[in-house]
């Protein structure tokens, strides 16, 4: 599932290519991916609206209209969105079109068809999509120790569940937690009531500073993006210790152990991550 810096670099390709564009027409084949409201409702709100920008929060992409109405996307598992022309091949698994007034068509495709496109229009409340449940972003100057320590720290959870609820902290997931936990030096199955103040201060200082470079390690242009089906991101070969199992640690070279906390997969460094 993209998580939180696959997200952004979504928004910051395929934003500027959209903005101040109109909506001209939807071809919709898979209507079970409008979650709210109607699939004819939605198509019939949003064609001929004007888009205003492209905001992401947390895993969200969110498109702003200038009606002040919003298209709020979930990628879940697989879901891609492609700005393409008009004559650029047609993803397998291509389930929405929204044609722009330009001729830039915004595809959506999903293998496993998770995805989910929710409409609020102008003065509706949100009671559908689960952003309201979100809490802090990341970047967000309120987030420090003191405000993890005060969330998580007296829950027995292994770390590693803590860091995927998003009504703690938005963005995580299996992979960047991975990461993070092994730059904070932590191992992933602690419980969350066992770590110290200063290993609280670490993760907090740890999590914006690691998906601040992963964004960076992400950046890609619209022509690159586009030849990668959105999907050729470039973190890969900088991940120290997701898909990396029985690897040596690039720290101390002891190998790298999976586990399974929570149902999720985890590799840390038994040596590094005591």
């Amino acid at each position: 599932m993209p998580e939180l810096p696959e997200i952004e670099t979504i928004k910051n390709v395929i934003g500027p290519q959209i903005k101040g564009l109109t909506i001209e027409q939807i071809t919709l084949s898979r209507p079970e991916i409008i979650a709210h409201p109607t699939a004819d409702e939605f198509c019939a709100a949003v064609t001929g609206q004007t888009i205003s920008f492209l905001s992401r929060r947390g895993k969200f992409l969110i498109l702003h209209l200038k009606n002040d109405s919003r298209i709020i996307l979930h990628l879940r598992m697989t879901g891609c969105l492609l700005a393409a022309p008009p004559d650029h091949p047609m993803e397998k698994h291509t389930h929405m079109i929204l044609r722009l007034d330009n001729g830039t068509e915004l595809r959506f495709s999903d293998t496993r068809r998770f995805g989910r496109f929710w409409l609020i229009q102008n003065g509706e409340e949100d009671t559908y999509s689960g952003i309201g449940k979100l809490d802090l972003e990341p970047f967000d100057q309120k987030f420090d120790a003191e405000y993890l320590q005060d969330k998580l720290g007296r829950r027995k959870k292994a770390i590693k569940e803590c860091l995927l609820d998003q009504s703690v902290i938005v963005g995580i997931g299996n992979i960047y937690s991975d990461e993070i936990l092994f730059r904070a030096k932590i191992r992933p199955a602690r419980p969350a009531n066992s770590l110290t103040e200063e290993e609280w201060r670490r993760l907090a200082a740890e999590i914006p500073k690691c998906l601040s470079y992963f964004i960076e390690k992400n950046r890609i242009s619209p022509e690159e993006y586009l030849r990668g089906k959105g999907q050729d991101y470039r973190n890969t070969p900088f991940l120290l210790v997701y898909g990396h199992t029985g690897e040596p640690c690039r720290n101390c070279g002891a190998a790298l152990v999976r586990t399974v906390i929570g149902g999720r997969s985890s590799v840390y460094c038994p040596a590094c991550q005591k």
